[in-house]
């Protein structure tokens, strides 16, 4: 494997530094969009019980695995464990389980706890301990979380999170989140990495991609990658998600770095701050934010 495209978490197992993300995605939307995906060199799947498309993503698996050849071993799947499964370890256990089963495969790459929720975050990740310990995920983590929750979470954990997805891109940084994580060696990793398409039109950053040949998503994920991140971005659309991969073969220079990270307005997306958690025992749409779910 180039070593340039995968980075080794802290647990010694290698992560491709791209990948495709499948939120907002219906599951035969998103069956297609992971078979595309896996037929044209991605090997990073992220999905989460939340998406509602764990099924599109299990089916899409299976498909494209066959039809590029492909083993299990060669594909390195993260899936999230729901709000409303936390803080019960059986509950959790159990409903995880139900998870590999939409899947169609006996563990995953990374397993994630979607959101810290209070007061159940540290027993919850006491039953993703078992897992990990269990073979049922090859490495844990979390998404979301921010310093505090970070530093309570080191104070008990026995496993140490190999992960931390966290919103990134280039108006928005997390500055004290990143500055925590490198110096753990937590592997960050940038959910919505392109500001759900809010940064691409930002003329700094055409100038930058014009310089290159290369697109402003390009840039924008190459900017990311150079700071250590591991990127996810989704997309439907063939072209696109040949040239979101297409980010291996040119180096922004110092000037072009700073340029973009004085973008920064240190702004989480609208949904995020207006985030209310349901408690859907369904386990789907319980993001709500402006209407438009997570």
């Amino acid at each position: 494997m180039d070593e340039q495209r995968n980075v080794k978490l802290n647990n010694g197992i290698l992560m491709p530094r791209v990948g495709l993300g499948v939120w907002k995605s219906l599951n035969d939307e998103t069956q297609q969009m992971v078979a595309t995906a896996l037929q044209n060199g991605y090997r990073l799947i992220d999905t989460a019980k939340q998406y509602g498309n764990e099924t599109g993503v299990g089916a899409g698996l299976q498909e494209g695995m066959n039809k590029a050849n492909l083993k299990r071993a060669d594909v390195f799947l993260t899936t999230k464990i729901w709000n409303g499964d936390q803080g019960d370890y059986d509950q959790l256990r159990k409903s995880f389980n139900e998870q590999l089963g939409k899947l169609q495969t006996d563990y995953v790459d990374l397993l994630l706890l979607h959101w810290p929720v209070f007061d159940k975050y540290l027993e919850s990740w006491r039953a993703l301990e078992d897992i990990y310990r269990d073979g049922q995920a090859k490495a844990i983590g979390g998404c979301n979380f921010n310093v505090d929750h970070l530093t309570n979470l080191l104070d008990h954990a026995e496993v140490k999170p190999a992960v931390n997805q966290i919103e990134f891109n280039p108006r928005i940084h997390q500055p004290d989140t990143v500055a925590l994580c490198q110096k753990e060696k937590i592997q960050l990793e940038a959910w919505s990495p392109l500001g759900n398409g809010q940064t691409l039109n930002e003329p700094v950053i055409k100038d930058i991609a014009a310089k290159h040949h290369k697109s402003v998503a390009q840039v924008e994920l190459r900017w990311e990658l150079q700071q250590g991140f591991v990127v996810i971005p989704k997309s439907s659309h063939f072209a696109r998600m040949r040239e979101n991969l297409d980010v291996f073969d040119f180096q922004l220079d110092a000037d072009e770095m700073e340029a973009i990270a004085e973008l920064d307005q240190e702004k989480h997306s609208i949904w995020y701050n207006k985030f209310k958690w349901s408690g859907n025992p369904d386990g789907v749409d319980d993001y709500i934010a402006d209407g438009n779910g997570f």
